[in-house]
């Protein structure tokens, strides 16, 4: 019997290896292919036979009068302003579902789960069309007032489901105490929810951050361009791409993700476990 989990344990350890190598493999690719000439870069070898930075100063200086640091800058001009007013707007609209009862309160619930199910290619034309009217193109309002109004149901569906776990005794004993709501959600929830905090920062980050069609869309001016359609932009002005600049510049463009999710790793497990807990 012994053996017979210890032969299980060994194929199971061997098949997440095999998984792993799958799915790391194409960022390794991307790390060696950003140090090969662009003669180089698609040759079977994973190894450089020559190396060079030359991927790195090239493709920092962009494809015109504008160069990464510029795509960098209003990267995070949109995303730190999106993070910030989703977590705080989509926690306090899940307070109030998580805490209060007031009329009409199983009904807008059901509304924002319907939201949620929504597909979001229904809601491209009216977006459009009101963002328009609003005089917001070629701004990062569009990106960035939505999250003031609970930044999506999904979030707040992840906030009501943590705090669905947090026990109303502490909340009782912090009115004893004299505490308004408002410091219950400040000072009693709040510093309780740090793992779904981090968790909805995470995916808020990594979605605005990685998101193409909404700045595509929403964006005219090359000066305001994010990194994604920067990235496009320079495949896009040369007649033959200089491929080992842009490998070289997509690196730069994801390790803000990468480091963010390495430095908030144990936060973000522990909220999506907790979110997924309860019902």
């Amino acid at each position: 019997m012994k053996r017979k989990k210890r032969i299980g344990k060994i194929i199971s350890y061997i098949v997440l290896i095999l998984v792993a190598v799958v799915m790391l493999y194409p960022l390794v690719w991307m790390v060696f292919a950003s140090f090969k000439n662009n003669d180089e870069i698609f040759l079977a070898s994973l190894i450089p036979k020559t190396w060079t930075l030359d991927g790195y100063v090239n493709g920092w200086k962009g494809s015109g009068q504008y160069t990464y640091a510029t795509f960098f800058k209003n990267t995070f001009l949109m995303v730190i302003p999106m993070v910030v007013f989703t977590v705080i707007s989509a926690s306090l609209v899940a307070f109030g579902f998580a805490r209060f009862k007031f009329w009409g309160k199983k009904v807008f619930f059901a509304l924002m789960m319907g939201c949620m199910m929504l597909p979001n290619a229904v809601m491209i034309i009216p977006r459009y069309i009101m963002f328009r009217d609003m005089k917001w193109l070629d701004t990062y309002l569009p990106f960035i007032i939505p999250c003031l109004f609970g930044g999506g149901s999904f979030f707040i569906f992840m906030f009501i489901q943590f705090f669905r776990g947090i026990p109303k005794e502490l909340d009782e004993s912090a009115y004893v105490d004299g505490c308004s709501s408002f410091m219950v959600y400040l000072k009693i929830v709040m510093p309780l929810a740090k793992p779904v905090v981090f968790s909805a920062m995470i995916f808020q980050f990594m979605w605005s951050w990685n998101d193409f069609f909404g700045p595509l869309l929403y964006i005219n001016n090359v000066k305001k361009y994010p990194l994604a359609l920067g990235l496009r932009m320079s495949m896009d002005v040369n007649m033959s791409i200089s491929w080992n600049n842009i490998v070289a510049m997509a690196i730069v463009s994801i390790l803000p993700l990468v480091l963010l999710f390495f430095c908030a790793q144990k936060y973000f497990v522990e909220g999506v476990a907790a979110t997924g807990i309860k019902g």
